[in-house]
């Protein structure tokens, strides 16, 4: 089926925090490497619906390789800590859960098909990912087609609310609509009248550059300039030079890790951080992209991330799973798309992908809060309705799986490159219908 989609509007209310951001890193899980590694192949279109056997399995399909692989030791590290915490409360359907960690690369590789092939072919319940929105979409049709859901925790694209996906999609990450008003309504707050935009060319950097356009513009500030360019380009000066020749005020940076070339060029052309105000987005938000970079080349730039920020004890308990993490971007959205899929295939009483979905907005509103699987598992074994509170925030879904409350955190860089650990601020947006 598809989803019916909404008219999406973004209600934003700040509230005000202390100075500062959050972080990046880390490693995969290599036993689970080694089981996908050994796993046969399997082609799409014959790979069999995933069949109720007793046991929940969860695959990954999240970046270890390619532009955005910066986000995948905290969502790796997110799913693992969340498994590890449910298999000691007694797993799902008195069975521990089983875990496959797989590789999605990025869109200029197959690996994520590949990857989904291998999930499919172990009879893998759920899967958790892509990042990239422009990877999940290569991979919705194999997957949903498959009657096995698809939860990614950082998928921001629009395009998603309205996606062909048997009713088999749900993300823990808001769509563009909310970050993108964030973001225009920062930049027109700063004083900027005058914006240029270099957004990547795909779903989720011209989902962005649309509404943060609409947005500022609606706040009184003018888009001067605005180039899609190609992420896969060597060289970006002939770009930076079109939005040089606009002279604006503020420039929006959207992409992923290429980011760091685009921000070299501006540097060349004279476009410092300190003349020119810069604005980043989730997916060149990180702390290991520009360390190379002459201390205070970002000092003073702010950035969106969706999701609150990740509590202290959140974060020692990650470094448990993982001590390399250097970010906790989607840690916390990941961490809450396995416990709402455990928690789904609990209430079903089944751990087949359809069961899953069809249960995946009742645990996560309108009933008895309860903030761990445990506690929650606990309820429902009591008989009673459950409404889960993730660590990233309320996560109610609405009738297209996407949140229906969600947060955006605004964070500055400082001298050395890095954004610290606490938010400048949080803004809170409803999506209504």
């Amino acid at each position: 089926m598809k989803r019916i989609a909404p008219t999406a509007r973004v209600l934003a209310v700040a509230a005000a925090a202390s100075l500062a951001l959050t972080a990046c890193g880390g490693g995969g899980d290599t036993a689970a490497q080694q089981s996908e590694s050994a796993a046969p192949s399997a082609a799409a279109s014959s790979a069999p619906a995933a069949k109720g056997d007793g046991t929940l399995t969860i695959g990954t399909v999240l970046p270890q390789t390619g532009s955005l692989a910066f986000l995948g030791p905290p969502e790796i590290a997110g799913v693992d800590l969340a498994l590890k915490e449910i298999n000691e409360a007694g797993g799902v359907l008195g069975k521990p859960v089983n875990k496959i960690h797989t590789d999605s690369g990025d869109t200029t590789t197959n690996i994520a098909g590949q990857s989904v092939d291998k999930l499919l072919a172990q009879k893998t319940d759920a899967i958790i990912g892509a990042a990239s929105s422009s990877v999940s979409e290569s991979i919705i049709d194999k997957v949903t087609g498959a009657g096995v859901v698809q939860f990614s925790p950082a998928n921001t694209s629009d395009a998603f609310t309205t996606i062909e996906d048997n009713g088999l999609y749900f993300r823990t990450a808001p769509p563009d609509k909310l970050q993108g008003r964030v973001l225009g309504d920062l930049i027109a707050a700063d004083g900027n009248d005058t914006v240029g935009i270099l957004a990547m060319q795909d779903s989720y950097g011209t989902g962005l550059a649309n509404q943060i356009t609409t947005t500022a513009e609606e706040a009184g500030a003018s888009v001067v300039e605005r180039v899609d360019y190609d992420p896969k380009a060597a060289d970006f000066s002939a770009d930076v030079t079109k939005i040089k020749a606009k002279n604006p005020k503020a420039i929006v940076l959207i992409g992923f890790e290429e980011g760091a070339k685009v921000v070299q060029e501006l540097v060349k052309q004279g476009l410092t951080a300190d003349k020119v105000k810069w604005y980043m987005v989730d997916g060149n938000m990180s702390n290991t992209n520009y360390l190379k970079m002459p201390k205070g080349t970002l000092k003073g730039v702010k950035g969106t991330i969706p999701g609150a920020e990740a509590p202290e004890e959140f974060k020692k308990k990650l470094l448990e799973v993982n001590g390399d993490l250097k970010d906790y971007t989607y840690a916390a959205e990941s961490y809450d798309a396995a416990n709402l899929i455990a928690l789904a295939a609990e209430s079903a009483k089944d751990d087949t992908g359809k069961a899953i979905a069809s249960k995946l907005a009742e645990v996560s509103k309108g009933g008895e809060k309860c903030k761990s699987f445990k506690q929650c598992v606990d309820l429902l074994k009591a008989g009673k309705d459950i409404d889960y509170e993730g660590i990233s925030g309320p996560v109610e879904f609405d009738d297209n799986g996407d949140p229906a409350i969600a947060t955006i955190g605004v964070y500055q860089y400082g001298d050395d490159n890095k954004y610290p650990g606490k938010a400048l601020e949080y803004r809170t947006g409803n999506i209504q219908g």
